[in-house]
Formats: C-alpha cells, sequence, structure tokens
C-alpha cells in the first residue's frame, strides 16, 4: 500500500479515488455483476461503473437497502443502468436462483466482481450448515462463479472483449489456521478461531482466482480472474469485532 499520498508504479497512490483510476473509460458496452453493491466497497464500485456507462447488476441480499442506494446513484448520475437482484451467498438455492435468473435475462456478462463477504463472526453455519465465513466468503462466490461461466465465456468470445472476474480478498489471507484451510475441520466448532476462519475464507479467494487463470490460459479463455486486497477501508465490515473496529475508527474518524 503507498501510504501519505506516495503514488506506486501505477501513477496512483492510497488517496487516489475510483473515479481518478477509471478515468476516462467508456463501459457503455459493458455489463457487470457486483455481490454486497448495498454497502461499502461495493456500492462505490457500482457508483463509479455506473458512471462509466456500465450496466451494473447489483447482487444483494437486502433489495430494499439496495434499491435506496440505487435511488443516489440515479440522482446523481440519471441515466446510469442500474438493476437490483436478490442473493443469499449464505444459501446455495439462493445462489442457484439468482444465476438462473440471470442467465435467463439473456444478458451479457463482462465482469464479476465477487466483493461481499463477512468478518470475524461469532460461529455460525449458512443455511447448507457450513461455517458461515467459509460459507458466504468463498463458497457462495465459488458457486456463482461456476454458475454464470459459461455466459461470461460466451460474452466474451462474441464482443471480443477480455472478460474480468474479480475476487475481493484481504490481506488477511496470511493469517488463517496454521494448516492453512481446514477442510476437515470447517464446522469445528471447539476450535474455531473468528479471524482465522477470515482468513483461511480469503486465502481460498486467492486460491480460486489463480486457478480460475491457469484454466482459462491452458484453454485460451479470454477471461482473467484476479484476487485483491482493498486495503484498510472504513466499512461495516469489522461490526463483529469491536477491537479492530475501534482500531480503525480511530483512523478514520
Amino acid at each position: 500500500m503507498w501510504i501519505f499520498g506516495r503514488k506506486g508504479p501505477s501513477g496512483f497512490s492510497a488517496c487516489s479515488t475510483a473515479e481518478e483510476v477509471t478515468q476516462g473509460i467508456d463501459g457503455s458496452a459493458l455489463s457487470a455483476i457486483v455481490t454486497g453493491a448495498s454497502s461499502g466497497i461495493g456500492a462505490e464500485t457500482a457508483r463509479v461503473l455506473a458512471l462509466h456507462g456500465v450496466h451494473v447488476i447489483m447482487a444483494v441480499r437486502n433489495v430494499e437497502s439496495c434499491n435506496k442506494v440505487k435511488e443516489t446513484i440515479i440522482k446523481e448520475f440519471p441515466e446510469a443502468k442500474i438493476d437490483v437482484m436478490e442473493l443469499d451467498l449464505a444459501s446455495f438455492a439462493s445462489v442457484r436462483k439468482f444465476a438462473s435468473e440471470y442467465n435467463s435475462l439473456g444478458l451479457p456478462l463482462n465482469l464479476l466482481i465477487n466483493n461481499a463477504g463477512i468478518m470475524a463472526t461469532p460461529f455460525m453455519l449458512s443455511q447448507d450448515n457450513i461455517e458461515l465465513q467459509f460459507a458466504t466468503n468463498h463458497l457462495g462466490h465459488f458457486l456463482l462463479t461456476n454458475l454464470l461461466l459459461e455466459n461470461m465465456k460466451k460474452t466474451a468470445h462474441e464482443s471480443g472483449k477480455e472478460g474480468r472476474i474479480v475476487n475481493v480478498s484481504s490481506e488477511g489471507h496470511r493469517h488463517p489456521y496454521r494448516e492453512g484451510i481446514r477442510f476437515d475441520k470447517i464446522n469445528d466448532n471447539s476450535s474455531y478461531q473468528t479471524l482465522y476462519a477470515y482468513g483461511q475464507s480469503k486465502l481460498a479467494n486467492i486460491l480460486h482466482a489463480n486457478e480460475l487463470t491457469r484454466r482459462f490460459q491452458e484453454e485460451g479463455i479470454k477471461i482473467t480472474a484476479n484476487s485483491l486486497h482493498p486495503g484498510a477501508i472504513a466499512t461495516n465490515l469489522l461490526r463483529h469485532h469491536k477491537i479492530l473496529e475501534g482500531y480503525h475508527r480511530l483512523l478514520y474518524f
């Protein structure tokens, strides 16, 4: 991270805004899905994509809350092309329903931004009885990506534009359990550690993107998959971890 406003090799710094980074880009021929777009990074991503003419699908659990975000964006950019669709990543049934509905619309898909996530929650199980952080942060996005891949491949082939899959990971991937991803202990409540479980899910995001890229290159498919650490950003992600949330507030408020 380039701190104190110092610019990196890209010409941007930690102080650069999304609008500055995307200046001059015309996305009017593109369609994008952004998960977790009702707040934080997801909402800002959707806003800036819409600013550049991208048709944005805001895939969210709380549709009512997201509709308010949509209204705010349209008020700022009246010509914005935005739709809101329900998606609960902690439910495989919801993921399948979303993907089926999206594909049935006949819309192309150039960009898939797997942004939604939770952090450091108490031990809980998803609707499919899987530890909630691993289910939401990784498995839900893994299934969603898989169900939308054929659409993305078709779009890339027919449009001649390279597709993009972005997994929003975290520097937390450096701090999973000692074993890395504990596939045999995902649901082990007795040894559950909130931050290690988060790191485990974020490590999975990176491995997922890396494997997708390897397969795309091997098959000659014009789609690129990336993972990223978004930096220390003041969002509601830390609501389950009061110590880290307090530290963030000291930095940003």
